[in-house]
């Protein structure tokens, strides 16, 4: 058995960030259902759950021709009125009979997706992670995005960004040991400018929660992706220092304070979170980033200053 997931995010397309009740307003994507809301520590809001029913070939590594039919479990999340995320996941099982069944049977359970032959669940595992694109195999990405677009299309958004952002996107897999307890462990890695892929190895019941954790890592991801972008245009850019400052105003005023990495991440995933920071260590990066950005800022200030007063040193300080 396994659970496979993509997480893409992106900076929501509005000026300013979104008060809670708008939040709440764009994710009302279900007629009838609540979007769930929280202050603390951050504002965040999470769309109702929403269901797509798939009939497809499995993911493969090796091309092997397996079929699964269910349903998919996707969703959209605002974290501080200004980062979007679509979300979708499914848990592949065996099926209970080696044929397609009616669909009344697979809208009973909602997130599964039963396999009809049999299932390598390692050559599904990799197939996923790998992104094999078999003709007519499960595309997680397409309902994963397409979640965001609903939201992103929203007519309260005015479509004018304080600044440029790409989407990255977190593809991953969960193994659940059957069993005694296990502790949590995930390899997670960099594969291209926009694509992380994550492995988990999680006891039976923190699959849930591993959920979470993988959007609450595809959110720092994206955090620290991003910053790290917009320093990098910065410090090649010959431009004067306080012109520096000035492209990196959107950094400090958008994002810097969201940064908490696994304040929402149940106990029993987290050592997974414990993990990355000791390496690649992501908090160890988004440091040295917001010192850097410190000490423009500081640098900027001396120059504005001296812009000032020239000739006079004295006149740069307030006496008492």
């Amino acid at each position: 058995m396994l659970t496979v997931g993509e997480v893409h995010t992106g900076l929501l397309q509005h000026a300013t960030a979104l008060r809670p009740d708008q939040c709440a307003r764009i994710l009302n994507l279900r007629e009838g259902e609540r979007v769930l809301r929280s202050q603390r520590p951050t504002p965040y809001a999470v769309s109702p759950d929403l269901l797509t029913g798939v009939d497809c070939r499995l993911p493969s590594d090796t091309g092997k021709q397996v079929r699964g039919a269910g349903t998919v479990v996707s969703r959209a999340i605002i974290t501080g009125g200004r980062i979007l995320q679509g979300s979708a996941h499914t848990r592949i099982t065996t099926g209970r009979e080696n044929r397609r069944l009616p669909w009344s049977h697979y809208l009973s359970q909602p997130g599964h997706l039963e396999a009809v032959g049999k299932p390598d669940w390692t050559d599904i595992g990799r197939g996923f992670i790998t992104g094999r694109a078999w003709q007519n195999s499960l595309n997680l990405g397409a309902i994963s995005t397409r979640a965001m677009d609903t939201v992103q299309q929203a007519s309260q958004l005015d479509r004018r960004p304080p600044f440029r952002a790409q989407r990255t996107c977190l593809r991953w897999v969960v193994t659940a040991v059957e069993g005694a307890p296990t502790r949590a462990e995930g390899t997670f890695t960099v594969q291209t400018d926009t694509l992380r892929t994550l492995a988990l190895t999680v006891g039976p019941g923190d699959v849930p929660d591993a959920i979470g954790l993988c959007e609450d890592l595809a959110l720092h991801d994206w955090l620290l992706t991003t910053l790290s972008a917009l320093l990098e245009l910065t410090q090649t850019s010959p431009r004067p220092v306080v012109d520096k400052i000035a492209r990196l105003r959107p950094a400090i005023e958008h994002l810097l304070h969201l940064w908490m990495p696994g304040a929402r991440v149940s106990d029993g995933v987290l050592p997974v979170w414990e993990d990355i920071e000791k390496r690649p260590g992501f908090t160890r990066q988004w440091n040295a980033s917001v010192n850097w950005i410190r000490d423009q800022l500081a640098i900027g200030t001396i120059a504005l200053l001296q812009a000032v007063a020239p000739n006079d040193p004295d006149q740069l300080f307030m006496k008492t």
